[in-house]
């Protein structure tokens, strides 16, 4: 069964110009990358800024929560989809009141279907954070502690078999990949905003 969702209709209202737009941004990548970490280090160099973590929203659901696995039912597909059409409006509506946006999400099998109107908005900025899987399941070690990370860290291969063949064309659509092996948040977002000046 084909479960490709349809894109995601937003446009900015009408009377917003391309020149006053402020700066969408979202930021994906797999799971232990420090999405969260880096997006509200991002949205904080801003006078007004906002992070939006789409995956809280998609936490919000009390009953009948379906987490990502290596099996995509149509439930969790659903979940996904609204959660991400939830996220677009907010990041719209903030954006039109004269907030930076960062919104972070997970890379998928479907491509961020989505988010790819919103990705075509003048002033809005694809970022991938893509340290190596080793980093990655290091810095989940570090994360959880002593919690049980063990979803995470099984997540980790399967978030970079699905990024894998489609990593190296990215740039080419526009998007920042960036390896953050070696950086910290702050450079991290450093190169976002440096990557964000020239595609203005």
């Amino acid at each position: 069964m084909d479960k490709r969702i349809p894109e995601v209709r937003q446009s900015p209202p009408a009377h917003v110009t391309i020149a006053t737009m402020e700066p969408i941004f979202l930021v994906v990548g797999g799971p232990g990358v420090g999405k969260s970490t880096t997006s509200r280090a991002l949205a904080a160099t801003h006078p007004r800024g906002i992070h939006i973590p789409v995956d809280d929203l998609r936490h919000m659901v009390v009953s009948g929560y379906r987490l990502p696995g290596p099996d995509w039912s149509d439930e969790l597909v659903l979940q996904i989809r609204l959660a991400r059409q939830t996220a677009i409006r907010m990041a719209l509506d903030y954006a039109d009141a004269g907030f930076a946006v960062v919104l972070d999400d997970f890379w998928d099998p479907d491509g961020l279907v989505e988010y790819r109107t919103l990705l075509d908005r003048p002033s809005t900025h694809g970022i991938v954070l893509y340290p190596t899987a080793d980093e990655a399941r290091r810095r989940n070690r570090v994360r959880s502690g002593d919690r049980d990370g063990s979803y995470i860290h099984e997540a980790i291969p399967i978030a970079y078999g699905i990024l894998a063949p489609v990593i190296g064309r990215l740039p080419a659509a526009g998007w920042l990949v960036l390896d953050t092996t070696d950086l910290d948040p702050d450079a991290s977002v450093a190169a976002i905003l440096r990557h964000a000046r020239l595609q203005a």
